[in-house]
């Protein structure tokens, strides 16, 4: 799906090859294939450039003992199931990328491995752009950037300068046994800080756990999967946050086969729960005291989706069994209710702070307008302000679903039927082009 062209560089004096495709997409992971299996249907030649392996983040930063957090009837792309796992089953990270290249296998994507791209330029007197990489110069119409949401792992400012503490982010944790000796403090209570910190205690290490604002919808409800009911309200298809939950983070998880994320319980097992991170000095850390608000928050969400759910199978009269347990919380706990504010470190015993604290983007190669002041694309569905440039793969995109493995399919749809629409005007300016040239070599 792509092809070369010999061009001569007058700066070098000499013959160079530069290679030249329509649309070049950047990223081999599940935005990038998706993408490619689109443009494939759609005949458009292009090239997808991933600078380690297919999938390469679900391998290298991911936690050991990370499942999917939907189950395997959900979390896919449309056209291939997953094969040795139960419908209701969590695939395992390294089953989730070895799903991925068995899907480029089947529509043979056009995927190189291993090459880097470092950076992209609109040419100058000329459509389209020059892309620069570790393997060489490739020239392409448009460029789709499908490096996803997590690209580079975000340390607070607030982090000590303390060589006496290990310190690492989410994206580093593999297991218990590489953290030293001592108490761990997790720092984020989405859905990996939630997990590694169960995963730590669950191994004999004190853990403490840093609770910000989140979400915490049921694992399930009345025989099916918090998926299933977030398909069924619209609410995957919500196209924007609501106000004031731009960093409120989702607990959810599938690990153990899929249960219900419970603060309490946590607190139960023996994590000691404390509220926001606020600040470091002296060998001390301080906590917000919002521990107690931010878990009933948590309730108040969940409760709402129990709520919508029974609305929902009273009004379609379906026949799903009760769950009235499902609203009996366990008492508040302790650490809740008379929060810890500020800790000694070594008193505690704290050797090591994991960095739960979520991911930004970077997209220095990029070298186009179409980005704000933070560095964060604007873009309207995926279509930039820069004529020729795409994105895909990035927190709502078009909806609340769009980071998800079968939203990012549906959003990369968006967009290779917008880059087909481009080339279909494209060639009728060259026929148009070509038919006005006719008369002229006539006349001649």
């Amino acid at each position: 799906m792509s092809f070369t062209n010999i061009q001569f560089s007058k700066t070098k004096g000499k013959i160079m090859t530069i290679e030249t495709t329509d649309t070049l997409v950047v990223g081999g992971g599940q935005a990038g294939i998706a993408t490619s299996e689109h443009l494939t249907k759609l005949g458009i030649p292009h090239i997808v450039l991933e600078r380690g392996r297919i999938a390469e983040r679900w391998r290298s930063q991911r936690w050991d003992s990370l499942v999917a957090n939907g189950p395997a009837w959900h979390d896919r792309f449309p056209n291939l199931e997953f094969t040795g796992e139960g419908p209701d089953d969590f695939p395992a990270k390294e089953r989730i990328a070895d799903y991925f290249v068995e899907y480029t296998e089947k529509f043979t994507a056009p995927i190189r491995t291993g090459v880097e791209v470092k950076s992209v330029e609109r040419n100058e007197g000329e459509a389209g752009f020059t892309i620069e990489t570790s393997a060489g110069t490739i020239k392409a119409n448009r460029v789709v950037a499908a490096t996803g949401p997590f690209q580079v792992p975000v340390i607070p400012a607030i982090a000590p300068e303390d060589d006496s503490l290990y310190q690492i982010h989410s994206a580093d944790y593999k297991n218990p046994q590489q953290m030293p000796e001592g108490a761990v403090l997790v720092i984020g209570a989405g859905s990996s800080g939630v997990q590694i910190a169960d995963e730590l205690r669950a191994s004999g290490k004190e853990v403490y756990l840093s609770v910000g604002p989140h979400d915490r919808p049921p694992r399930s409800y009345r025989g099916r999967d918090f998926v299933w009911w977030l398909g069924v309200l619209g609410l995957w298809d919500a196209e924007a946050m609501a106000p004031g939950t731009e960093h409120v983070t989702i607990a959810v998880s599938g690990a153990y086969g899929g249960h219900t994320v419970d603060f309490r319980a946590l607190a139960q097992q023996g994590i000691t729960l404390v509220g926001r991170t606020a600040s470091f000095a002296n060998g001390k850390v301080t906590f917000e005291s919002d521990v107690k608000a931010n878990i009933e928050r948590g309730d108040d969400n969940y409760l709402s989706l129990l709520d919508a759910a029974d609305a929902y199978i009273e009004r379609n009269n379906l026949d799903l069994p009760e769950e009235p347990e499902a609203r009996n919380f366990l008492p508040m706990p302790e650490c809740a209710t008379n929060p810890i504010l500020e800790l000694d470190l070594k008193e505690a015993g704290i050797t090591s702070i994991i960095w739960s604290t979520g991911f930004g983007v970077n997209y220095d190669w990029l070298k186009v307008d179409t980005f704000n002041e933070k560095g964060y694309p604007l873009h309207q569905r995926g279509v930039s302000r820069e004529p020729g440039v795409y994105f895909v793969g990035l927190p709502w995109l078009s909806r609340r679903g769009s980071t998800f493995i079968w939203g990012v399919w549906h959003d990369a749809k968006h967009i290779a039927d917008h880059i087909a629409t481009q080339c279909k005007y494209l060639k009728y300016n060259e026929i148009a082009s070509s038919q006005a040239e006719e008369p002229r070599k006539a006349a001649i």
